[in-house]
């Protein structure tokens, strides 16, 4: 049987400024590599489904929500009025990694059509993100899908008037008025509706208008028929539907006397007023949460984040056993006052409030806990009720993977723009110890501290997190000594004492960028790539391997995509690219890096296969990983082409010794083996009382 492929599924958005632009990105990955693509990512969602437009996951996302996420995260503009589009589905059993993947188009807008020029916040992902206007058609809203795929029909698209069936179990939705926005309920929330129903016939039964009062449920709990669970969570706010509900989804073959009759078809006309959300958070029934007010945008607090919030702890009898009077600031990751918060403000929004259901295993469990002060005693196994507020939090950003180099921001900056590598930045700065002792302060009384980035003229710690900054931004950065001095050092008012992790709080008062590549014209990204790669050689001269293989890769991206380019410039560029590549390969062995220098010079070999030097140099990379086979056919090759190269010659006396060691230790390795193996047979052959056998002849390697 063949086997099932589990779908991928994605997010990517058409966001239409002025009604004509659309943003495209021009792709860096192993997939469509060099061509434009959408903005837009995988949606993230656990075990539940997220083919609806209304579905949200184990996360909480949902279509509308990872639109803007991405978006956001991509290119730093904000976005509303998220519309669906279409749906393509598309199954490749036949490559050699078989792959489904889901695409969800959605078409948006700009919040603010003014918004500064998108940027291009994920660069090792996209090599630039443009504005598309010529000869570009935008699909319409509700157009129909591929044919080889259909959304599931537990929630159809539909017009006002149209009437669609819902699953396979004959429940039809008939839409009477649209609601607003995108969300729809869930599972568990507490819904407000108003209702008539009738019989096929006419027949009034029941009607919340009529009493003047709406009606009130959980949804999905089996506290109304089974029609209504599943065709009200199709609903938006506002939403006016009418729902024909098969006896099977209603009251069956017993009805409900006097009013209903066996195994009658139902019609409600029902008006979705209003819902409250309550989502289970771990999953498990350990954690329920109410919405009582709503938060803003979509961005949630992360583990490494100091919240600020409010709350308050009661017993089920209604006895607060904790209350934050003022509020309370504390990391995520560390958590307060019981496990619960931590994990609620996860899922939070900025200003939301909450009412939390706390089962004792997210409380304090077994063992209760005593009073404490003006806290109360929880008793053993005591379930909680807290209502919590997110006031704000304070967003800590790891600058390094490592997580040696940490950023808390203090102040929020303006705007989407950060500094490039080589931009200008204007800063105030004050760098203290561990102790509070401060050994630098600049830019305070006089003019802002000004130094350009990605030239070592500060601690490479502070260069890389001003580079995470916005204009305007306050940020406390912490350094460990890797990223900071390392040794002692004597600065402008203290000494910093060796090994010392330093902190700074800096705030960004202003930069100029270095001009982007597509900012350029072909002329100027050739003039551009050969400046980056003179910077690189004297870099190398210096012995600054690293800073000349940033310098070299940052020439390369100038000139990698020439279709632009007139026949003279592709010619200047394949130049640039191939003493670019092969320096590159150069820093590259320096810096131990031998598989990266292995495919920078392979890279030149596809554009000229007869270069002696990245045949060495990829000789050089091969013997270091030990695939001496590989090293021997490139140097081969190169004596071949100039067989009186003395580096390379001298590259293979090296190889050679190279074999030559390895067949040694080989024969040494097969020989002890073998030796063992012999000696083990004797054991066995004296302890049976057999004759024993010869001894296995073992030809070993010639050195």
């Amino acid at each position: 049987m063949e086997g099932r492929l589990v779908p991928r599924v994605a997010v990517a958005v058409f966001v239409v400024r002025d009604g004509e632009q659309v943003l495209l990105g021009r792709r860096l990955s192993s997939i469509g590599d060099s061509s434009f693509a959408l903005p837009g990512g995988h949606l993230e969602f656990g075990k539940t489904t997220a083919l609806s437009p209304a579905s949200s996951s184990s996360s909480g996302e949902s279509w509308e929500e990872c639109a803007a996420r991405e978006v956001k995260e991509e290119t730093g503009l904000d976005i509303h009025r998220v519309e669906f589009l279409k749906v393509t589905n598309n199954v490749l059993r036949d490559e050699v990694t078989p792959a489904h993947y889901v695409t969800i188009l959605m078409r948006a807008v700009l919040v603010d059509e003014a918004q500064s020029t998108p940027q291009n916040l994920e660069p090792e992902k996209c090599e630039e993100v443009r504005e598309m206007d010529e000869d570009f058609e935008l699909p319409d809203a509700g157009e129909e899908m591929n044919e080889d795929f259909e959304l599931p029909d537990d929630n159809p698209i539909l017009k006002v008037g149209e009437e669609k069936e819902i699953g396979k179990q004959g429940l039809k939705k008939k839409l009477v008025k649209d609601g607003e926005g995108w969300e729809r309920p869930e599972n568990g929330d507490e819904v407000e509706v108003h209702y008539t129903g009738t019989l096929l016939d006419g027949t009034q039964f029941d009607s919340s208008r009529d009493r003047g009062t709406p009606f009130k449920f959980k949804l999905g709990q089996g506290q109304v028929i089974k029609g209504w669970d599943i065709g009200i969570k199709t609903m938006k706010k506002g939403e006016n539907a009418i729902f024909t509900i098969p006896a099977e989804l209603a009251y069956g073959e017993s009805g409900s006397p006097p009013t209903i009759p066996p195994n009658a078809t139902l019609k409600f006309d029902v008006e979705l007023l209003s819902w409250t959300s309550v989502k289970d958070i771990c999953k498990d029934g350990g954690i329920f949460k109410k919405i009582l007010k709503e938060g803003e945008k979509w961005e949630n607090p992360k583990d490494a984040d100091e919240v600020f919030v409010k709350y308050e702890a009661k017993l089920e009898d209604g006895t607060v056993v904790s209350k934050s009077v003022e509020g309370v600031e504390f990391a995520v990751k560390d958590g307060y006052f019981c496990p619960a918060l931590s994990k609620a403000v996860k899922t939070m929004k900025k200003g939301e409030k909450v009412l939390l259901t706390v089962k004792p295993q997210y409380a304090f469990g077994e063992k209760g806990r005593p009073a404490a002060g003006e806290e109360g005693a929880v008793p053993p196994s005591a379930t909680l009720h807290i209502e919590l507020e997110l006031v704000s939090w304070k967003t800590i950003t790891e600058v390094t993977d490592d997580k040696k180099v940490l950023k808390k921001i203090l102040t929020e900056g303006e705007g989407y723009e950060r500094p490039n590598e080589g931009a200008v930045v204007k800063v105030k700065l004050t760098g203290k110890l561990a102790d509070g002792t401060v050994f630098v302060k600049k830019g305070h009384e006089d003019e802002p501290f000004e130094f350009m980035t990605g030239e070592e003229q500060v601690i490479e710690g502070l260069d890389r997190a001003v580079m995470t900054m916005k204009k305007g931004e306050v940020g406390l950065v912490t350094i460990s000594p890797e990223y900071a001095f390392g040794s002692e050092s004597k600065e402008e008012l203290a000494t910093v004492p060796a090994n010392s992790t330093v902190y700074y709080e800096v705030e960004l008062v202003s930069f100029v960028k270095e001009k982007e590549s597509w900012d350029m014209n072909t002329q100027e990204k050739i003039e551009a790539a050969g400046q980056k790669k003179e910077e690189g050689n004297a870099l190398f001269k210096q012995g600054k391997y690293l800073r000349a293989s940033k310098k070299y890769e940052k020439a390369h991206k100038y000139i990698e995509y020439d279709s632009p380019f007139s026949e003279e410039e592709k010619k200047q560029s394949k130049v640039l690219k191939i003493s670019c590549n092969l320096n590159n390969a150069a820093c590259k062995l320096k810096l131990k890096d031998y598989k990266q220098a292995e495919k920078l010079c392979t890279k030149v070999l596809e554009l000229e296969s007869t270069n002696v030097k990245a045949l060495y140099r990829r000789a050089q990379a091969y013997i270091n990983l030990a695939d001496l086979d590989l090293a021997e056919i490139d140097i081969k090759k190169a004596l071949e082409i100039d067989p009186d190269n003395r580096d390379v010659k001298l590259e293979y006396r090296t190889l050679k010794e190279k074999m030559r060691e390895y067949n040694k230790k080989e024969a040494k390795f097969y020989g002890n083996m073998f030796s063992r193996m012999s000696k083990l047979q004797e054991t066995e052959a004296k302890k049976s009382g057999k004759e024993q056998a010869e001894p296995m002849s073992v030809d070993t390697p010639s050195a």
